[in-house]
């Protein structure tokens, strides 16, 4: 473990670095001087500076004007935001229950401030006031933009109410701020306190032999003979994809399942009714139906009915290629081993043998092209040869634990373009999943382009003390998934930060990430990358064929889990509901596109993070809205070629660089020169007649 974090301590005698620019390299965040007991005292001085920034605006004698009052509500609180990216990044990928403690207590301090902000009518005034002459200012598109943002920030949460009703809107926010911080909390403690251990080798056949050495290896950094397997992701998919013995597959998964649905304190249940609750009251106190319809007002889907619209579309023609791939996968395993009824902890099992079987592919034959540190730099290449850029790693850039890495993006003039981390390798302190941020966001200030701190979060398969870390394909098109994301954050020019990088419509944020897995495919991204770790032979063009046409390998099936999910989130969130039970409404609400029998035990809305903890309720849909967007561009990229210049500069330009200056369709179109097609998603996923 790295530095101060590996054991969390308290103690500290100062908290000023948390309260200025601070002097490293570039104004990177100074994570080995920073304490725990730095954090509060920090919070509370930082919002005692935004809001004597507030103030400022508040009392300005001058007219409203743009930059008096728009401009300056946008660069206001820079060193709060600052503290805050830095504290709740490492909550989530280096906490400890003291650094959640700390989160718990500054939430509502921070809800509190958001609040008295939204709530102040002498600031709206102002905003108001500009908003109302509007049509007579000579504003840029991008200026235009944050005017409307700013003015609906005020309107959509609670300017306009009375004083009874903006007090209920305080105490709302409060209570879901906390609530949905327990929630992750929660689940974070549900998968760190599971562990399989196996003693008899026996019960692992069929387990590759890395991720053997692995569980081996983390049993014996617990004091315990055998193997070990966890919830974690590199620990859990491997067994349950190979693992031979259906009574082990079966446990695991019954316990990655029920995370949050156990009778004890981590039980989420009464959180998530809570929480549904709270957002529906919220939206009806501001003046919508539901919490959806108040969400998908700023997104490109704009209605509930859209979305749903959207959703049942792509069931329909998703749902009859998933049945049958769903029959075919259910008389495949009931060749092999006899199985009458498919479970959900048969699925990658027998999907794996299939796909072996069709394709004569599997993970265990790839990976040893995929060594994490080519992948990595495959990335980088592919990103120079499209976009004029490289990474080049350093080492006196401070970081918060030794597994991650830093590197200086760098322009063709050599010039810095931003500071790029990444973390690869799950630990305790580390939620599940795999995720993009940002230590400081890109803007124009003062005639300074402040670039941006760039970081992504992922949970791979590690390093053995016999081989480095080789992934699974699935990894690599996560990895490829993120860099796009930090590609949206690096490549951002920008005036202001809260239009900045990847501040832009949900269902518009997942088409840069989404679209960088398209390259995983082609044969000559591969060849810059898929390189055997031992032998640097580059990877056999038949196996890179069989990528390719395997690539839609039960592809109805994919589709039809995320659109579940999809729904479950709508059912929720798009009206009134009235929860008795968590997982009767849930069942209900997935029956359509369900395909598996159900588990009692199991429940996916208690650990359901990305809609009850992070930024996706009302938005799950909007991974497969995007997927119709990077399928139209990638398209694009394929007419012309897929390392084409003239096209990745258009997408550079119109899409990366832009964030939130513009309507995603306008940028989208700019880009693309017409609206994207869903006949190419459906051609992608061969759900096309």
């Amino acid at each position: 473990m790295y530095g101060q974090f590996a054991n969390c301590p308290i103690k500290s005698k100062k908290m000023e670095i948390l309260s200025t620019i601070f002097n490293t390299k570039y104004n990177t965040a100074p994570f080995s001087q920073i304490k725990l007991d730095d954090y509060k005292p920090a919070f509370v001085e930082n919002i005692k500076i935004a809001k004597a920034e507030i103030d400022a605006i508040i009392n300005n004698p001058e007219a409203a004007s743009f930059k008096n009052t728009i401009e300056a509500l946008d660069f206001a609180g820079e060193s709060l935001d600052r503290l805050s990216s830095i504290f709740f990044n490492l909550n989530s990928a280096e906490t400890c229950d003291e650094m959640q403690k700390i989160a718990q207590e500054v939430s509502p301090l921070l809800t509190e401030f958001s609040n008295d902000i939204a709530l102040n009518e002498d600031l709206f005034k102002r905003v108001k006031a500009v908003y109302d002459q509007k049509d007579s200012l000579t504003l840029t598109t991008e200026q235009a933009t944050l005017l409307d943002k700013k003015f609906k920030g005020f309107s959509r949460n609670g300017a306009l109410l009375n004083e009874e009703d903006k007090l209920k809107l305080r105490e709302i926010d409060t209570e879901l701020a906390k609530l949905q911080l327990t929630f992750g909390e929660n689940v974070l403690a549900e998968t760190n306190h599971y562990q399989l251990h196996i003693t008899n080798e026996v019960d692992l056949k069929g387990l590759p032999n890395d991720a053997k050495e692995m569980a081996h290896a983390l049993a014996k950094s617990k004091g315990l003979e055998g193997w070990v397997f966890t919830l974690d992701f590199p620990s859990y998919l491997p067994f349950i994809t190979y693992v031979e013995n259906r009574e082990l597959r079966k446990e695991i998964s019954i316990a990655y399942g029920k995370k949050g649905f156990q009778n004890n304190t981590y039980n989420n249940q009464e959180i998530v009714k809570r929480i549904v609750e709270l957002r529906h009251n919220r939206a009806n106190l501001l003046g919508y139906k539901s919490h959806s319809h108040f969400i998908l007002e700023e997104r490109m889907a704009q209605s509930p009915d859209k979305v749903l619209s959207f959703l049942n579309d792509l069931l329909e023609k998703a749902k009859p290629a998933a049945q049958k791939e769903f029959e075919q996968l259910t008389a495949f395993a009931k060749e092999v081993d006899g199985i009458d009824q498919l479970e959900k902890w048969d699925g990658a099992y027998y999907s794996e043998k299939l796909k072996q079987k069709l394709f004569n592919l599997d993970d265990e034959l790839l990976k040893p092209y995929f060594k994490l540190e080519n992948v990595l730099h495959g990335a980088f290449t592919i990103a120079e040869k499209l976009f004029g850029i490289t990474f080049k790693e350093v080492f006196d850039i401070d970081k918060y634990h030794e597994d991650v890495q830093t590197f200086e993006v760098l322009d063709f003039e050599n010039k810095l373009v931003a500071i790029f981390y990444s973390d690869f390798f799950p630990r305790k302190g580390k939620r599940n999943g795999a995720w993009m941020t940002s230590f400081k966001p890109q803007y124009t200030k003062d005639g300074i382009n402040e670039r941006p701190h760039v970081s992504i979060v992922c949970n791979f398969t590690p390093p053995t003390h016999s081989k480095p870390s080789l992934l699974t394909f699935n990894e690599v098109t996560t990895l490829f998934h993120e860099f796009g994301h930090a590609l949206h954050g690096i490549l951002a020019n920008t005036t202001y930060p809260s239009l900045s990088g990847t501040s832009v419509y949900w269902d518009f944020v997942e088409l840069p990430s989404q679209i960088m897995e398209n390259w995983c495919y082609q044969p000559e991204a591969l060849a810059l990358f898929a390189k055997h770790y031992e032998t640097g032979e580059i990877i056999p063009q038949e196996y890179v064929d069989k990528i390719k046409e395997s690539a839609s390998f039960l592809e109805g099936m994919a589709t039809l889990r995320q659109l579940s999910f999809g729904l479950l989130d709508m059912a929720y969130h798009a009206k009134n509901q009235n929860i008795e039970d968590v997982k009767s409404f849930e069942k209900q609400a997935m029956e359509i596109a369900t395909l598996y029998p159900d588990v009692e035990e199991n429940c996916m809305s208690t650990s359901f993070s990305h809609i009850f903890q992070g930024g996706y309720s009302s938005g799950y849909y909007s991974y497969k809205w995007a997927e119709v967007l990077d399928a139209d561009a990638f398209a694009y990229f394929q007419e012309k070629g897929i390392f084409n210049k003239e096209v990745a500069t258009k997408f550079k330009d119109n899409v990366l660089s832009k964030g939130g200056t513009e309507l995603p369709m306008e940028l989208y179109k700019k880009f693309r020169g017409q609206e994207p097609k869903v006949d190419a998603l459906l051609k992608r996923a061969g759900l096309l007649s």
